[in-house]
């Protein structure tokens, strides 16, 4: 029993740190490049959930928003919220977000349940402030959003091709309703 106990316990922790480590990266897909000269208080606010990729924690939702707010320590307090239309109810979700280097690089690292980080890349954005392009720490993850629930057909091709030059699989792109 005592030689179990030597082997286990070592492995289970190694797994289990393994586990935390991949769950906290806050990365950013290969060839894809966080926005530099950034300004975070230009990008605080509303914005709408145009297109995204399927992903578990936003199953079956329209009508989404992300609302970027600064904390007094400096990090960014984010509130998603959205429709589920399967079960009828809205949902929100409260996280926080803090940036990686400095906040002239849109390279940050969110978390809605701590100590998990994942990344979250602006790296497309017009001079105004009203589109983005938010790449998330692999090629599993990708926002379209605007100030407004629609976008005009020359940022979104602008933002798809972009997309696709990092290898993102364009076509997997859900295209969000907003109607409430």
């Amino acid at each position: 029993m005592k030689t179990f106990q030597k082997i286990a316990v070592p492995v289970t922790l190694g797994v289990l740190g393994l586990i935390i480590y991949r769950s906290c990266s806050a990365g950013t897909p290969k060839g894809a490049v966080a926005v530099n000269n950034f300004d975070a208080k230009k990008y605080l606010g509303r914005w709408y959930e145009v297109a995204r990729f399927d992903y578990r924690f936003e199953k079956n939702m329209d009508n989404v928003t992300a609302e970027y707010s600064e904390n007094p320590n400096g990090s960014i307090r984010v509130v998603n919220k959205g429709y589920d239309y399967v079960k009828k109810e809205w949902k929100e979700s409260v996280g926080e977000a803090q940036f990686v280097k400095n906040k002239t690089e849109a390279r940050l690292k969110v978390s809605f349940f701590k100590p998990v980080w994942a990344g979250y890349n602006v790296i497309d954005i017009d001079e105004d402030y009203q589109y983005a392009l938010v790449a998330g720490s692999s090629l599993k993850y990708l926002w379209i959003l605007s100030r407004t629930t629609t976008i005009p057909e020359s940022m979104r091709q602008r933002f798809i091709e972009k997309a696709k030059k990092i290898g993102y699989n364009t076509d997997e792109l859900i295209w969000v309703k907003h109607n409430q």
